[in-house]
């Protein structure tokens, strides 16, 4: 069998559906994952909406059960339920059928071991037991399927309680949350308006992810033309948020964790808040005011997670709107939890989302700017010679992941993504002319592979 090897990515395996995996690869998987893992024991599956996932969820149950895993099918949900599975079924791992907010073309998995998710060697070494001459193991696993669905919201109605009804709108592209918010909305006493929350694979109306304006422009629309607090948005599996405040600005995952941080700082003071290379210094600069000690590092989920519990902090996030929390949670991303604790903190406050937010030191900053490469390889080549570029020409550069080329008033970042064939650029400054010449100084040096990069 021959695939695309770009797919076993860093922390999860992601490809375009039909072409660089399909179900063939889906069944392979699971002999690996079983092989993997030792031949026994309970794994949840679940997937997201995708037009292609209940084909690969079929198939990779087939791969795992031949290997001899009983199989507990938890069915179309969003990934961070099959997190939750990891911490309340009897299940030694899991594994969600999802390529997250990826244009609907792709499709992949997101695999756990235990109660982790594997990213790395890991991965790899997955990939070299699927090249293996896998074969059927003498025990057929077992089959069974279970409504995580309902524990979860249990555990939600458990842990969360408003005084105040808040009015919001909420965006979930047609992703798997769709099927869900509202559940917990109603039994949680939320107001809401809803826009596109009937899952369909198809994304007919926009691509699930919170962090792009122009999806996001119905419910800011919204949010600006009425009387609401402000807007959550979702992407295409759960794991992703975008909060929109009450004047209509679109937030990042940056400012909402620094909002959250603020109330795990009362509680643990001076703890580590883990923060990726891609957020802002008015967050750090905010985070520190308030006694956290900042941490800054890779941006991934998995890679994320594993920092968060090496150096058992009680928070940790990503621009992107991947936010993880250990305080009285799990430890994972999980988009619908953090939009209620981050409504727990407003609450609590007394201010409106617009007010929280302006708390945060104020830069001139863009949002993520997604530069096509090709072919893919080339993107690490890319981002490793201006490492060295930048590094030789005496700039301040943090290189734990790509280049964050740091400023007194702000810092140009460039690393390539894990998850698509791009190289993600940020600017920051602290005023519209600065932002301007970072990333001019950034673009000049980009020309010199024009014959790679669309910028």
């Amino acid at each position: 069998m021959k695939w695309n090897e770009e797919v076993f990515r860093m922390y999860d395996i992601r490809g375009i559906a039909d072409v660089d995996i399909g179900e063939e690869f889906a069944y392979k998987l699971g002999l690996a994952y079983s092989v993997y893992v030792g031949g026994k024991g309970k794994v949840s599956v679940g997937g997201d909406v995708r037009l292609t996932t209940e084909r690969y969820k079929k198939a990779l149950i087939d791969g795992l059960r031949d290997g001899g895993i009983d199989v507990i099918d938890i069915g179309i949900i969003p990934t961070p339920l099959m997190y939750f599975s990891l911490f309340n079924l009897d299940v030694i791992g899991g594994i969600q059928v999802t390529a997250s907010h990826n244009p609907k073309e792709y499709n992949g998995f997101k695999i756990a071991v235990g109660k982790e998710t594997i990213y790395g060697e890991q991965i790899q070494q997955l990939k070299i037991i699927m090249k293996s001459n896998l074969v059927a193991s003498k025990r057929k696993g077992s089959y069974g399927t279970y409504n995580i669905v309902q524990n979860y919201i249990e555990f939600i109605e458990k842990n969360f309680k408003f005084e105040k009804r808040f009015n919001l709108v909420v965006d979930t592209g047609n992703g798997v949350v769709g099927a869900i918010i509202p559940l917990i909305f109603d039994i949680l006493n939320i107001n809401y308006k809803g826009f596109f929350l009937e899952p369909d694979g198809n994304f007919p109306n926009h691509l699930p992810d919170p962090t792009v304006v122009d999806y996001m422009r119905w419910a800011i629309d919204e949010v600006k033309n009425n009387n609401y607090d402000g807007a959550f948005g979702y992407d295409g599996d759960g794991d992703r948020i975008g909060i929109v405040d009450e004047k209509g600005n679109l937030v990042f995952g940056d400012k909402i964790l620094a909002i959250l941080a603020r109330a795990v700082l009362r509680k643990y003071k001076n703890s580590k808040i883990v923060l990726d290379v891609k957020c802002s210094k008015g967050v750090i600069e905010y985070i520190k005011q308030l006694g956290g000690e900042v941490i800054l590092y890779k941006t991934g989920h998995s890679l994320m997670k594993a920092k968060l519990k090496e150096l058992n902090a009680p928070l940790a996030g990503e621009m992107s709107g991947h936010i993880f929390i250990k305080d009285d949670f799990f430890g994972y991303d999980d988009a619908i939890y953090s939009s209620l604790r981050f409504l727990k903190e407003i609450e609590a406050s007394n201010k409106s989302f617009y007010e929280n937010f302006s708390e945060i030191p104020f830069h001139y900053s863009t949002p993520e700017i997604r530069v096509e490469v090709e072919p893919e390889s080339k993107k690490f080549e890319i981002v490793q010679e201006l490492v060295g570029k930048f590094k030789e020409k005496g700039y301040n550069v943090i290189d734990i992941d790509g280049a964050r080329i740091e400023f007194d008033d702000g810092f140009i970042l460039i690393r390539a993504s894990n998850t698509q064939p791009v190289l993600v650029l940020r600017f920051e400054a602290k005023t519209k002319d600065k932002l301007d010449l970072y990333q001019n100084l950034l673009y000049d040096e980009l020309n010199f592979y024009k014959d790679f990069v669309r910028i």
